[in-house]
C-alpha cells in the first residue's frame, strides 16, 4: 500500500520541478533584451496561448511605432486618422509571419494557466527584412512583364510592390538596382507606372453603329501590346475588366448611339486577386494609392479614314497572330483548300450561331469540344481571320480564329485566339485556345537547332490543349495526361500517389509539408471547381522550356499562371515536367503550384534569378 502511495507523489515532484524548470527558464529570457516576450493568462491553455500572443503583438508594435515611418495623408481613412491605430494596423499585417518564428512556455497550470510566447529580436528584424525583399522581387517580376508587353502583369506587381512598400520601417530608403543604376522605390515605382501607361496606345479599328461593337488595336511602343486589363463607359455605367490580347480587344457600347470619344481606365490595382494574400490584401486596405491620372484614357474614335487605317493595321496583326516560325506550313497546292472551306464554314455558323449546320466538319470528340465552345462563353469574332496550315506529325493545325468571350453575371471579358487541329481524314478533332504571342515566341523562336520543329508544335500544342482543358472543364482530357504516380503540389503542399525512385529525393525536402493524395481524389476536388465555376479561364505569362538531361523528350516547363474563374482568381507560379517521348500522349510526371517565391525554396540562387525561390526540374 505505501508502494502505491509513493508513484503519485514521484509524479507530482517531477511534474513540480519541470514547472519549476520552466518558470526558472521564462525569467531568464525576460530578463534577456535579445527577447521580445509576452505574458497570457486563462481557464485553458489555450486561451492563456491567445493572450500571451496579444500582449507580445502588444509589446512588438510598442517598440516598433516610433520607427514606422507612416504618412498620414497616405492612409486609407474617411475620417481623422488615429496614428496608433494605424501602426497597429501595419503590424498586425506582419502577425502571420511572427507566428511562425515564436516560441512558448507554460510558466503554471493552478489556479489558471500562465503561458509566455517570446521571440527574438533579430526574429522581428527579419520579418521586415523579407518584406522588403518581396517589394523587390515584385519589382523584379513588374520589369521582366513590362520588357515582353505583358503590361497587365507590370502595372499590377509595380502597384502591389508599392503597397507593401508602405509597411515597412523606412519605405524612402529602399532601393533597387535596375539595369546597373540605383533607385528609390518610392518615388521610382510610380514613375514607372506613369510611364508605362502613357506609351500605351488605342485605335478604333471597326465601328458598328447598329450593335455598338467597337473594334480596337491596342499597341504598347508601337508594338502589338502582349496583355492588358481595362474597363471602358458603355454610354450607361462602366464595364467589367475586358482583355486586351496580341494587340486585339473588342468592346460593346450602347446600340446606335455613336460617340466621337470613349473613357477608358486601366486596370492596375487587381484587388480581387491580393486576397490570396492576406498579408498583401490588408496592407492594401491601410493604404492609399497614388494619383494616376494616365490610368485614364479619352479615347477619340476618329474619321472613317482614321478607322480605316487602324482597320488596316489590326488585320496585320490578326495575321500575325496567325503565323508561327521554325515549324512546316502547309504547302497551298497540298489540300490547303479543302482546309480552308472548313474553316471559312466555322467561321460563319460562329457569326450566324448556326451550330448544327456544320456538325459533319467534326469528329464525334471534336464537335463535342466545339459545343463546349459555344457554351463557354458568348462568344463573338474579332476582325477578319486570317489563316495559316502547320503539319503536326499526321495532323494539321490551323491558326487561329481571334475571338472574344463574355459571361452572364460575371467580372471578365477575355480574348482568345482559336486553334482548330485536323485529324487525317480531313476532320476537325480538337480545338483549343492558343497561347499569346510572347509565350509562342518563347517556344518557336527560342534554342533554335536544338530542338526539332516536331517537337516545338507538341510543347505549344500540349500547353494549348492544357488551358484549353481547365476552360471547357475536359476532366477526361486531364485524366489522361497525368501519370498515375504523378507529383502534384498545391501551394506548398505535395501530393503523391506513391513514393518512387523519380520523387523520392524530391520527397526528402524538409521544407515542405505534406499531403498525400492519389490521382482519382486530385480529380475529384478538380471536378468540384468546375461544377462551382460558370468559367475557368487560365492564361500563361513568363515561361522558360528546358530539356530536361535524362529520359529522351522529357521536358520542364515553368509557367507565370493568372487563374480566373467566377468565385475565385489568383496568379502564381506553374511548374509542369511533361514526359513527349509518345508525341501523340504527352504525360505530366509533375505539376507544382506555389503562389509567389519562397525563400525557403532553392536559396542557392540569388534574388534575381528565373530559378529562385521556386519549384523546377531541379527539383525533382
Amino acid at each position: 500500500m505505501k508502494r502505491l502511495l509513493i508513484i503519485p507523489f514521484l509524479l507530482l515532484s517531477i511534474l513540480v520541478s519541470a514547472q519549476e524548470q520552466d518558470a526558472s527558464r521564462a525569467e531568464k529570457i525576460k530578463a534577456d533584451d535579445a527577447y521580445v516576450t509576452g505574458d497570457g493568462f486563462g481557464a485553458t491553455m489555450e486561451e492563456a496561448s491567445g493572450n500571451a500572443t496579444r500582449n507580445l503583438l502588444s509589446k512588438i508594435t510598442t517598440s516598433l511605432r516610433s520607427s514606422l515611418d507612416v504618412k498620414t495623408t497616405e492612409v486609407n481613412s474617411n475620417g481623422s486618422v488615429d496614428m496608433e491605430s494605424v501602426v497597429n494596423d501595419v503590424v498586425s499585417t506582419y502577425t502571420q509571419g511572427t507566428l511562425r518564428n515564436t516560441d512558448e512556455i507554460c510558466i503554471a497550470t493552478e489556479p489558471e494557466f500562465h503561458v509566455m510566447r517570446y521571440i527574438k529580436k533579430t526574429e522581428v528584424q527579419q520579418i521586415f527584412s523579407e518584406r522588403e525583399e518581396r517589394v523587390k522581387d515584385y519589382v523584379r517580376a513588374a520589369v521582366s512583364a513590362e520588357k515582353r508587353g505583358r503590361i497587365d502583369n507590370a502595372l499590377r506587381y509595380y502597384y502591389w510592390g508599392y503597397n507593401l512598400l508602405k509597411s515597412i520601417q523606412s519605405p524612402a530608403t529602399v532601393k533597387f538596382n535596375n539595369d546597373g543604376e540605383q533607385h528609390f522605390l518610392l518615388n521610382w515605382i510610380p514613375e514607372q507606372m506613369r510611364e508605362i501607361m502613357s506609351r500605351i496606345t488605342m485605335n478604333v479599328a471597326s465601328y458598328d453603329d447598329e450593335s455598338g461593337e467597337v473594334e480596337l488595336l491596342v499597341n504598347y511602343n508601337g508594338k502589338p501590346i502582349t496583355s492588358l486589363d481595362f474597363t471602358y463607359f458603355d454610354g450607361a455605367q462602366w464595364s467589367n475588366p475586358t482583355a486586351a490580347k496580341d494587340g486585339m480587344a473588342q468592346i460593346e457600347l450602347r446600340p446606335n448611339s455613336r460617340v466621337s470619344n470613349i473613357q477608358l481606365k486601366y486596370e492596375y490595382a487587381y484587388k480581387k486577386q491580393a486576397r490570396q494574400d492576406a498579408e498583401l490584401e490588408m496592407v492594401m486596405n491601410i493604404f492609399n494609392g497614388f494619383p494616376l491620372p494616365q490610368a485614364n484614357c479619352n479615347l477619340k474614335v476618329g474619321s472613317k479614314g482614321d478607322i480605316k487605317k487602324a482597320g488596316k493595321q489590326l488585320a496585320e496583326v490578326i495575321k500575325e497572330e496567325a503565323t508561327v516560325t521554325n515549324t512546316s506550313k502547309v504547302a497551298e497546292q497540298n489540300d490547303q483548300s479543302v482546309y480552308l472551306e472548313a474553316v471559312n464554314k466555322v467561321v460563319e455558323a460562329i457569326k450566324k450561331k448556326d451550330y448544327s449546320s456544320i456538325r459533319e466538319l467534326f469528329t464525334p470528340e471534336g464537335y463535342q469540344m466545339f459545343d463546349q465552345l459555344v457554351h463557354y462563353g458568348n462568344g463573338s469574332l474579332i476582325g477578319t481571320p486570317t489563316l495559316s496550315f502547320y503539319t503536326f506529325m499526321d495532323k494539321t493545325v490551323c491558326r487561329s480564329i481571334p475571338m472574344k468571350f463574355t459571361f452572364k453575371n460575371n467580372h471578365r471579358t477575355f480574348v482568345e485566339d482559336l486553334t482548330l487541329t485536323f485529324d487525317t481524314d480531313k476532320k476537325i478533332e480538337s480545338l483549343a485556345f492558343g497561347l499569346d504571342q510572347a509565350a509562342r515566341n518563347d517556344i518557336f523562336n527560342k534554342a533554335v537547332g536544338k530542338w526539332n520543329d516536331d517537337v516545338r508544335m507538341v510543347i505549344a500544342t500540349f500547353l494549348e490543349n492544357y488551358k484549353t482543358a481547365f476552360a471547357l472543364k475536359r476532366l477526361d482530357y486531364i485524366e489522361s495526361i497525368f501519370d498515375d504516380n504523378a507529383v502534384i503540389i498545391t501551394g506548398s503542399y505535395v501530393k503523391a500517389a506513391r513514393r518512387t525512385a523519380e520523387n523520392t529525393k524530391y520527397l526528402e525536402n524538409k521544407n515542405v509539408k505534406y499531403n498525400k493524395q492519389d490521382k482519382q481524389t486530385y480529380l475529384k476536388n478538380l471536378e468540384k471547381t468546375f461544377k462551382s465555376n460558370q468559367f475557368v479561364n487560365v492564361r500563361f505569362a513568363d515561361n522558360e522550356v528546358s530539356k530536361m538531361g535524362v529520359g529522351g523528350d522529357l521536358f520542364g516547363i515553368q509557367i507565370h499562371q493568372d487563374y480566373y474563374s467566377s468565385t475565385y482568381s489568383d496568379t502564381g507560379y506553374l511548374f509542369l515536367m511533361v514526359d513527349m517521348n509518345d508525341a501523340k500522349q504527352p504525360i505530366i510526371k509533375v505539376r507544382t503550384w506555389q503562389p509567389e517565391r519562397d525563400p525557403n525554396i532553392n536559396a542557392q540562387f540569388e534574388r534575381g534569378s528565373k530559378f529562385y525561390g521556386l519549384f523546377y526540374g531541379g527539383n525533382f
